[in-house]
């Protein structure tokens, strides 16, 4: 399998893009109460923000996620 080799930027963005997944997904695996909305810390948000903008990733999703599966390939 071949193995993408990211630069430091492009590892970033994806560490930071993992991050903001995690965090979603812990915001909705919360208490199904149904009380309260599912929050994301705009300080995640941001993270990813600026860490895509860095590696010239923003607007291009196409390769983005074409590195993030190349990155982390599913089992």
């Amino acid at each position: 399998m071949p193995t993408a080799v990211l630069t430091d930027r492009e590892r970033t963005a994806v560490q930071a893009y993992l991050r903001l997944l995690h965090t979603v997904r812990a915001a909705f695996d919360g208490p199904p109460d149904g009380g309260r909305p599912a929050l994301v810390p705009p300080a995640v948000l941001a993270e990813a923000e600026r860490a895509l903008a860095h590696a010239g990733l923003a607007g291009n999703e196409e390769e983005f996620f074409r590195l993030l599966r190349d990155w982390c390939p599913p089992d």
